[in-house]
C-alpha cells in the first residue's frame, strides 16, 4: 500500500466513472482486488463514496490514462510529487505524567537523587517528567513539602519503565570516569611463576650465604692483686 494513491477507493470510483480503463488496471493502480472494482462499477461497493480526481491532485497524468485506455496491458504509474515535504520531527517534550501520579513525582525525584547521584538533571527530568526548578528545590531541601517527602522508586510508581531507568543509569556510568582502587599486593602473574629458572650450582645459591656469628665482647682482664688488695682493708669482725 506504500505506492497506492490517496483515498484509493474514491480514486477507483472516479476512474470507473470517467475512464475506459479495465478493472485490472484500476485495481492494480489503486491496490484493490479486481472484484472490488467490479463491485464499484456495479454500485454494490462504495455506493456513498464521492469520486476523487487523481489528475487534479497530481497523482496521475492524463497522458498516462490515455496510454492505459489504448493498451489494456499497460500498468498505470503513480506520479511522483516534485515537491518534497520534509518530515516533521516531533519535538520530544517532558514525559507525560497522569494526574493520579503527579503527587508522587517529588518522592520519585528524591529516590533518584539519593540512590543514583551520578544521574544528571536532564536525565532525571526525562525519567519522571519534572522541571529543573522542582528538581533543584528537592536537591537543596527547599521544596515546600520537603519534610513529608519519602523516597519511592519511580518504576514502582509507574512514572518510568525499568528499561528507561537502566538505560539512563548505564549512560551516566559511561560518562563518569572509572576510579581505580588500590587493592594492595596481588598474586604474581603466571608468566613469572612458570618462567624457567637456572638450577643452583653452589651451596650458597641453595641455602644462601652464611652469616658469621657476632663476636662476643672481650672480657676485661681480671686483676687478682687489685681485687684481693681491697679485701685487706675490710674489717670482717671476729
Amino acid at each position: 500500500m506504500s505506492n497506492a494513491p490517496l483515498m484509493p477507493k474514491a480514486t477507483a470510483v472516479w476512474l470507473v466513472e470517467n475512464t475506459s480503463l479495465t478493472f485490472d488496471q484500476i485495481a492494480d493502480f489503486c491496490k484493490l482486488h479486481p472484484l472490488e472494482v467490479k463491485g464499484i462499477a456495479d454500485g454494490e461497493v462504495a455506493a456513498g463514496i464521492r469520486g476523487h480526481d487523481p489528475i487534479t491532485s497530481g497523482q496521475l497524468t492524463r497522458e498516462e490514462i490515455e496510454k492505459g485506455e489504448k493498451n489494456s496491458e499497460h500498468r498505470l504509474r503513480l506520479s511522483v510529487s516534485k515537491v518534497v515535504v520534509p518530515e516533521v520531527k516531533k519535538a520530544r517534550g517532558p514525559r507525560y505524567t497522569p494526574l493520579s501520579r503527579r503527587q508522587d513525582r517529588p518522592n520519585a525525584i528524591l529516590w533518584l537523587v539519593r540512590n543514583h547521584p551520578e544521574l544528571k538533571d536532564a536525565q532525571i527530568m526525562r525519567l519522571v517528567g519534572t522541571t529543573k526548578t522542582t528538581l533543584k528545590a528537592i536537591r537543596e531541601r527547599t521544596h515546600w513539602n520537603s519534610a513529608a517527602l519519602t523516597p519511592m522508586d519511580p518504576v514502582t510508581l509507574g512514572l518510568c519503565s525499568q528499561i528507561d531507568l537502566d538505560f539512563e543509569v548505564n549512560r551516566a556510568a559511561k560518562d563518569k570516569p572509572a576510579v581505580v582502587e588500590d587493592q594492595g599486593q596481588t598474586l604474581v602473574p603466571a608468566s613469572v611463576t612458570t618462567s624457567p629458572r637456572a638450577e643452583p650450582a653452589t651451596t650458597e645459591e641453595v641455602f644462601g650465604k652464611s652469616t658469621p656469628a657476632p663476636r662476643q665482647e672481650e672480657e676485661d682482664n681480671f686483676d687478682a692483686d687489685r681485687v684481693f688488695g681491697r679485701l685487706k682493708d675490710v674489717d670482717f669482725g671476729e
